[in-house]
This record gives structure tokens, C-alpha cells and sequence, in this order.
């Protein structure tokens, strides 16, 4: 029987990492886990039970007290094939991605108990192998021994049109300028935070995804996985 390995997929905010993991967790049969969904519905149940502050700061006392409180899951919606984000068992898929949620999930997830708890709950989903798991830290915090590691970019005025690009097609009235200055503060934050900063592990593999079509994306992806496989069969 072929191993089942472990896939971690890290990059910047808007390259397109979920899709690209979605759609390799599909072609071949893996269970796809967006870390990055878990950190924005800990955002969401902040601004929820009123833990933003005016200034855009977390009460980081009050939510520690509440982190038992939130239970994070994810199911398979029937329709799209793809699954959907759980917040304490409401499904929250599309509110946790709105430009809101967008502009407050970096300094949640900056917060090292947030990190704590999420990484250890996902760890405990990919203890057994078999999964593609997207997000900023995943192969340098939360599985460092993925068998397959891919680090994502892409210029920022290429994630900022795409962000921009999905947040019309959801019926919202973004504005470029403010999309762009929120991707790239969201950058500042994501790889200067103290706890498992955005970088890009030693034995990654790059892919810069900014002139590439998605068909092409999805070859070059399971391309990468084939040639890991085979390498992990051939040794003794």
C-alpha cells in the first residue's frame, strides 16, 4: 500500500494556497485541512463577543479565558465538493471571509495561545498522515517533518487584484487601495510576530504562481507529489 503522507503548503495571504490545496487534496484522494480558516474563525468569535478593541488591538486577557469556548471543525459540504468551517458547530464559511475578518485575523493570530491551541488541534487532525494542510506555518511550526513542503508567492499587486477580484464576486464594494495596504500589513504582521512567523522552511520547494495558470498550478503540484512518492518508495 502507498504511504500517505503529509503535504504542508505555507505562503502569503492571497497566492491562492487553499485553492491549490484543495484541489491536489482532491486529485489524490488526501483530507484538506485550512489552517487558515481556524485562525479566522478564532477572529470572527473575537469580534463576536466584542474582543477587538478601538484601536484594532485583541483583549488577549478576556479571550485566553474564552479559548476553551471555541471549538473549530470542519464538513464536507455535499454541494461543492469542498469542506466548510465550523465555529462551535454554526457554519461560518462565508462570514469568516469577509474583508472585516481579513483586517483583524493577523493580530488574533499573532496572540501565542491562539497559536498553541490551533496548532495543537491540528496536529491531532494530521496525526495519521494522508492530509494537505495550508497556511503560514505549517511546515516550519506545525508539521516541520512534512514529507512535501511547498512555500507559495506571488507579487503583491497580483494577490491584492485577486483578493479584490473575489471580494466583488461576493457581492462586496472593495476598494484596491485598501486591499493592497491591508495584504501588505497583513505580510508585516504574519512574518515579524514572535511565535511561528511566515517563513519559508529550509527544504521547501518555491513556487512562485504569479504568471502560472491554475491548470498549470495543479500539474506542477502533482507533479512535486509524484516525483516525493516515488522518492519515498525507492529508499530502503
Amino acid at each position: 500500500m502507498e504511504k500517505k503522507i503529509t503535504i504542508a503548503i505555507d505562503g502569503h495571504s492571497s497566492c491562492g494556497k487553499s485553492t491549490m490545496a484543495k484541489d491536489l487534496a482532491r486529485a489524490i484522494g488526501y483530507i484538506y485541512i485550512d489552517s487558515g480558516a481556524m485562525y479566522r474563525a478564532c477572529t470572527l468569535f473575537c469580534m463576536q463577543q466584542g474582543l477587538i478593541l478601538a484601536d484594532g488591538t485583541v483583549d488577549a486577557a478576556a479571550l485566553e479565558s474564552l479559548m476553551p469556548q471555541i471549538e473549530v471543525s470542519f464538513r464536507l459540504n455535499a454541494a461543492t465538493g469542498r469542506p466548510d468551517t465550523y465555529l462551535n458547530g454554526k457554519n461560518v464559511e462565508a462570514d469568516i471571509r469577509t474583508m472585516e475578518v481579513s483586517s483583524h485575523v493577523s493580530p488574533v493570530a499573532a496572540i501565542p495561545f491562539v497559536r498553541a491551541a490551533m496548532t495543537a488541534q491540528q496536529q491531532r487532525m494530521g496525526a495519521d498522515g494522508g492530509i494537505v494542510m495550508d497556511g503560514r506555518d505549517i511546515g516550519t511550526a506545525v508539521f516541520p517533518d512534512a514529507e512535501l513542503k511547498v512555500f507559495v508567492t506571488a507579487s503583491d499587486e497580483i494577490r491584492a487584484t485577486r483578493r479584490f477580484d473575489e471580494l466583488k464576486a461576493k457581492g462586496e464594494n472593495p476598494v484596491f487601495a485598501e486591499v493592497l495596504a491591508n495584504l501588505r500589513e497583513r505580510d508585516r504582521i504574519d512574518s515579524t510576530r514572535a511565535v511561528a512567523p511566515l517563513r519559508r522552511a529550509d527544504d521547501a520547494i518555491v513556487l512562485d504562481n504569479s504568471h502560472i495558470t491554475i491548470d498549470e498550478q495543479k500539474q506542477w503540484l502533482l507533479d512535486r507529489f509524484h516525483e516525493r512518492i516515488s522518492t519515498l518508495t525507492e529508499q530502503p
